[in-house]
C-alpha cells in the first residue's frame, strides 16, 4: 500500500489536487493507495509526551507502518514544507524508517524550489527514509478549477507516483 499524505489545512489546496491526482494514477495502475487528508484527521502539537496518544496519531501512525511507500503533498510557505507535515513526522517518527518517500509541492513561485530539501534531509538522516530523487513542484500556473491544467506537470506526477510505487515494491521483495 502506497500512503499519501495531503498535508494542506486549506480548504481550496493545489497540494491536495496533485494528490488526488497521484492517487488516481496509481489505482489506475492496479496499485494500493491511501490517501490520508490532515484537514479529515485534527493533529495534536507533537509535546513529546500525551499527542503520541491521540487517535488521529494512532491512525495514521497504524498506515504509515503498513505502507511501503509515502507521497507527502505539502504547500511550501516560507521556504518549506508547511508544518502541519513536520509536526505529522515528530509525531510518528520511526513510522518512516527505511520508506521511499516522494514529494509533491505546490508553492506560490519558482523562488522556493529547493525548499524541499530541508524535510528530505530531515527524514533521511533521522529515519534513514529514501527520498525519491524527483520531485514534482508546481506553481498556481498549473492548475485551475481544482484541477491540473498543466501537462507537464501531470505528467511529473504520474512519474514520480510511479517510481515511489516502484521503490516501495522493490525493498519490500529486498
Amino acid at each position: 500500500m502506497i500512503l499519501i499524505v495531503s498535508a494542506s489545512l486549506r480548504a481550496d489546496s493545489n497540494s491536495r489536487v496533485l494528490a488526488h491526482e497521484a492517487r488516481r494514477v496509481l489505482e489506475q495502475d492496479g496499485a494500493v493507495a491511501t490517501l490520508v487528508d490532515l484537514r479529515e484527521h485534527p493533529l495534536p502539537l507533537c509535546d513529546g509526551d500525551a499527542s503520541y496518544g491521540h487517535p488521529s496519531v494512532a491512525l495514521i501512525g497504524d498506515l504509515l507502518a503498513r505502507a511501503s511507500a509515502v507521497l507527502v503533498a505539502t504547500p511550501i510557505y516560507n521556504y518549506d514544507a508547511n508544518a502541519a507535515v513536520k509536526n505529522l513526522i515528530e509525531l510518528t517518527g520511526s513510522g518512516w524508517q527505511d520508506k521511499p518517500v516522494g514529494f509533491l509541492c505546490a508553492a506560490g513561485g519558482m523562488s522556493s524550489y529547493m525548499s524541499i530539501m530541508s524535510l528530505a534531509n530531515c527524514l533521511m538522516l533521522d529515519f534513514r527514509s529514501i527520498v525519491v530523487p524527483r520531485f514534482v513542484y508546481a506553481t498556481g500556473e498549473a492548475f485551475a478549477g481544482g484541477r491540473i491544467v498543466d501537462a507537464d506537470v501531470e505528467k511529473r506526477v504520474a512519474e514520480l507516483a510511479r517510481s515511489t510505487a516502484r521503490l516501495g515494491r522493490l525493498l519490500k521483495a529486498a
